[in-house]
């Protein structure tokens, strides 16, 4: 399983990206998506996740209210609406994919949050 994220960049407090994370073709049922994020020096942290096996979707308590997972029609991709961005919402953002004992990630995308 192949993953490529996109959507990320620069933009300024206050203001919104949208995140893709696309398996290139090849369905996500069945897997435990979730995407990550990790700033310079930290260590990398789980920002949201959904099960597909019970519908239920972990946000961290750090972006509740404000990042929203979704999931596409073709369920080849995923989502992660990103809003009311802060400057320590600034990280590369990965999304990983699990199955039993396959984990898959993607190379992540850049987001910048800065006045």
């Amino acid at each position: 399983l192949q993953l490529v994220e996109s959507g990320g960049g620069w933009v300024q407090p206050g203001g919104s990206l949208r995140l893709s994370c696309s398996a290139s073709g090849r369905s996500l049922d069945g897997y435990a998506i979730g995407w990550f994020r990790q700033a310079p020096g930290n260590e990398r942290k789980r920002v949201s996740c959904f099960n597909s096996n019970d519908g239920s979707t972990y946000y961290a308590d750090s972006v509740k209210g404000r990042f929203a997972f979704s999931r596409g029609s073709a369920n080849d991709t995923v989502y992660l609406q990103m809003n009311s961005l802060q400057p320590e919402d600034t990280a590369m953002y990965y999304c990983e994919a699990d199955r039993g004992s396959m984990n898959y990630w993607g190379q992540g995308t850049q987001v910048t949050v800065s006045s």
